[in-house]
Order: structure tokens, then sequence, then C-alpha cells
């Protein structure tokens, strides 16, 4: 009975964090380039309780399966899904989306490189393109002050049109990086992912070659949260949760019976 009441105590915690994790999809279902994640479950260690053991006509010895119990359960990882996203046209011209594979790049203050999916990029006041948190995109490229359209085209080429010129200008290419495990990518939040061990080395490559995505000017990836599929989860999760809630009141009812023996 005590072994029931840590049991459920332990399932209603890994609920409360796929509670937790719902709650988080749904916050960013409006939020560019959000891929929602999922919670993965492990079962703790077993104890053996009885070893059966019996002869059999031949005189020999056969072992039958083991009496084990099981401790619960716990949350153990949060997988993301990379699944692309609607896109959806907004008229800007820095609003950038990968139709495809392929992450954007920004530098961080410290120099690193950070990946992205969200390509709702501005312009700064000293002519770089960046992001809503103010970061570059990775290649410094820098707009002149006397231009008026900004092209960028599906293989990632910018140019840019100046004033009094019909002639466009070659400012640079934007290169978008891949990963062998993009699961693995660690989470730093402001739309940005980091490289770990998990999701190995980023490999780089110009939008559409080797299988890199293209890059759409004026549109922008929306989150993948499917938000009836997430209510469906939750639903599932709460109903989880009061089950091993009524585990703990079952488990304390069997104690209470026990401990009125003797009266």
């Amino acid at each position: 009975m005590f072994r029931a009441l840590s049991t459920a105590a332990l399932g209603m915690s890994a609920q409360q964090r796929s509670v937790d994790n719902i709650a988080n999809n749904l916050a960013n279902v409006g939020t560019t380039g959000f891929k929602r994640t999922t919670i993965a479950f492990q079962d703790l260690f077993y104890e053996n309780m009885v070893q059966s053991q019996q002869g059999n006509s031949n005189g020999q010895e056969n072992f039958a399966p083991e009496l084990q119990i099981g401790h619960g359960a716990r949350a153990v990882a949060t997988i993301r899904n990379f699944m692309q996203g609607s896109v959806t046209e907004t008229g800007n011209a820095l609003d950038l989306a990968i139709s495809g594979s392929g992450f954007f790049q920004v530098e961080l203050p410290d120099g690193n490189i950070a990946y992205t999916r969200d390509g709702n990029f501005n312009l700064s006041p000293d002519g770089l393109i960046v992001n809503n948190s103010g970061l570059s995109l990775a290649g410094q490229f820098e707009v002149p002050s006397d231009a008026i359209a900004v092209e960028i085209s599906q293989d990632g080429t910018v140019r840019a049109l100046l004033q009094d010129s019909s002639t466009k200008i070659e400012l640079g290419q934007i290169e978008l990086a891949r990963f062998t495990n993009d699961g693995g990518l660690s989470a730093l939040g402001d739309n940005l992912f980091g490289e770990s061990d998990s999701s190995g080395s980023p490999f780089f490559g110009n939008p559409g070659t080797d299988g890199f995505g293209v890059v759409r000017q004026g549109y922008l990836e929306q989150s993948n949260v499917d938000v009836v599929t997430e209510m469906v989860r939750l639903i599932e999760a709460q109903r989880a949760y009061e089950t091993n809630s009524k585990m703990v009141q079952t488990a304390e009812e069997m104690m209470s019976v026990t401990n009125s023996i003797k009266r």
C-alpha cells in the first residue's frame, strides 16, 4: 500500500509535466516558427517479489515468470516536432519563410551562432537585417541607407534597389544550416535553438540546394501546434492525473482499514 501511494504520486507528477508542456504549446500557438513538443515517459525500476520455480515430469527445474512490481513512471525527455508549419503571406519584404528543411542563422551577443525558423526580420538603424530581439542575420548584410527596396530570391541571394537607379546591387547570400538530428537541438528561448551533442554539428548550404528548403520573401512560417490535438492530449493527461489521485485515495482507505483491525 505504501508502494501504491508513492507510485500514484509519481504518476501524478509525470502527468503534471505533461500538462505543463501542453500549456506551453497552446501558449505559443501564435508564435512564428514555433515547434510543438511532447513529453516522453519511462517506467521506473521493477522489484522482484517472488521467483517461481517448479519441476517437470523429467525431474528438471523450470523457472516460471517472476512476480515483479513496478515503481511508477517519470518524464525523461522533451521531444520537439519540426514538422513544417503553415506559411502565411504578409507582404513585408523582410519577412522570410523556409519552405522545406533548414534554419536561419543569427549571431548572439557572445559571437556564437543560434538557429531559428522564425524569419520575422527588420532593418536596424545601421542597415543590418535583424530579428525581433535585435540579433543580426549571419552574413552581416548591410543595406545602404539610400536603398528603396530589398529583394531576396528563393536561393537566398540578397539584392537592394538604390534610389535614382534602375540597377540592383547584390549584398550577399543567405546560408542555411541543417542538423542530422533536429530534435536534439537545445531550445534557447526567443524562437532560437542551439547546437548540442544530441543534434550533432551543423552543415551548411544555399537554399534550394543539397536538400535545403527555399526562401520565400514576404511570407512567415506559423506555429505547427494543432489546437484540437493539444486539447485531446490535455483531456487524456487530466484523466490520467485524476485516476492516479483516485489511487492515492484508495491506498489511504486501505491503510485506514488495516489500522482499524485492532479496534
